[in-house]
């Protein structure tokens, strides 16, 4: 098909949209390791997850078998008020570039919540709500997942505590107000109001907290109150699995107008954004049925691919939740104050971790700075401020078009713009003062949270 007939956006009829979630695990050879109970250090089954999680969820957590899992009709009519989401040819950034390539991304940022989030928290608070339950408790980084949660809730009217990291409660007020608007409590982690908040607090006096922080006390309060079960932005199957109508919207897409693209590029934090997008198409590569070239983008900051270990670690900072098997930085890391809020994960999903391993994906970390240049860049010519963890990608989708630009090849380059940017301006005010620096920690700060790693045996690394 002739290229210009190929609009600046592509969008999908609403008989197109997807009626199932996909479920990499099927295809894959070697399947994820499962979780562990920390105390026994055997395998997670149902019941030993049911005080934490929804009983559906669960279900989908543990299943590596089935390939389609159906969209309750709910989840599907609730999906239609802001899905399809655009697949965007990036006309204008090609022009201003200068570069062969074709430039395409995924837009999710057309929603309240501002980011991909909302996917998997509709999908989480309507099994909530099925099983009766009252509430909900979460964690929050940069705050997309407690805004999209806050969401959800209100609209099946659940009780929706949050439980945001320190430095972004802090940083994004803005995005704190938002979720309390819908309803939500929101408390700055670690805090004063739970066991392990207090513990963490008492070791790290000072600390602007972390996932694995914030992660604890959410669990910690979901399973001291009758009714309520915890709930988890990233990192988990069942996200990833939820998350994949971005890659089934996208594939769809391309197919249409016969695009075959040959880099697909996401930012990695916990994974469930990047995993959503490229499961589709990572299925196909199992099947041995096409090839692509995949990209996570992490933070230089919090590099859990690039300079983690793989390795059962537990999820959270306060050692309360299963063991996970993972590139990880150990739980106890607590990057720095960056601005890559949604990416300060200590580790990376099973699922992914496994795909690195393999060497189906590959990994790269880039800088603070680099990441707002690329981010402004993207803005002046393309009209959309991006958030500061989308930026990763679109940084390291125009280094692969210059890669273009000097060789001469017409690579066709997709990638995921997880979301706006318009509660993240104390960090473009920063980038444009001149203020933001760019922190990679030491073999030695490193060194610290490895030291952490539970050690038992068949846990080398």
């Amino acid at each position: 098909m002739s290229e210009k007939t190929i609009p600046y956006k592509i969008y999908l009829e609403e008989n197109e949209m997807p009626k199932q979630w996909y479920n990499v695990r099927a295809d894959m050879k070697n399947k994820p390791a499962p979780l562990l109970n920390p105390a026994t250090l055997q395998p997670m089954a149902y019941e030993d997850l049911r005080p934490v999680f929804c009983d559906e969820l669960i279900r989908q957590e543990l299943d590596d078998v089935t390939p389609y899992i159906d969209i309750p009709q709910e989840i599907q009519d609730f999906y239609k008020m802001y899905r399809p989401s655009p697949l965007v040819r990036a006309y204008c950034l090609e022009k201003k570039l200068d570069t062969p390539a074709k430039i395409y991304y995924k837009f999710e940022g057309n929603n309240t919540s501002g980011s991909h989030k909302l996917n998997s928290a509709i999908a989480q608070a309507y099994y909530a709500k099925q099983q009766g339950l009252k509430g909900v408790t979460t964690e929050t980084g940069a705050g997309q997942w407690g805004t999209a949660l806050s969401m959800a809730c209100a609209y099946f009217e659940l009780d929706c505590r949050v439980y945001m990291v320190k430095v972004s409660y802090e940083q994004k007020p803005f995005r704190r107000e938002v979720m309390r608007t819908y309803g939500a409590s929101v408390t700055p982690s670690p805090s004063e109001t739970t066991a392990v908040g207090r513990k963490i607090l008492a070791a790290h006096p000072g600390t602007t907290g972390s996932l694995g922080c914030a992660i604890s006390e959410a669990v910690e309060a979901a399973t001291s109150m009758e009714g309520y079960r915890y709930v988890l932005g990233s990192v988990l199957n069942q996200v990833l699995l939820h998350q994949t109508v971005i890659g089934l919207e996208t594939k769809v897409a391309l197919d249409k107008y016969d695009i075959v693209p040959d880099i697909i590029i996401g930012c990695a934090g916990g994974g469930s954004n990047l995993g959503g997008l490229i499961s589709p198409f990572m299925g196909e590569v199992l099947r041995g049925e096409k090839n692509y070239r995949f990209i996570a983008v992490e933070p230089a900051s919090c590099p859990s691919l690039t300079r983690g270990r793989f390795a059962y670690d537990f999820c959270d900072t306060g050692m309360v939740c299963p063991l996970a098997k993972m590139y990880t930085l150990g739980s106890g890391f607590i990057p720095s104050a960056n601005h890559a809020g949604g990416l300060r994960y200590h580790g990376m999903s099973s699922i992914l971790s496994q795909l690195y391993h393999d060497g189906l994906m590959e990994a790269v970390a880039v800088e603070q700075t680099s990441v707002f240049q690329a981010a402004e860049q993207f803005a002046r010519v393309e009209g959309i401020l991006p958030a500061p963890e989308s930026s990763h990608a679109i940084k390291v989708a125009i280094d692969e078009a210059m890669k273009c630009k000097e060789t001469g090849e017409e690579k066709t380059i997709v990638f995921g713009l997880t979301g706006t940017g318009y509660f993240d301006m104390t960090a473009y005010e920063k980038f444009n003062d001149g203020k933001m620096s760019d922190y990679i920690p030491t073999d030695e700060d490193l060194q610290a949270g490895f030291d952490g790693i539970p050690r038992f045996q068949g846990n080398e690394f």
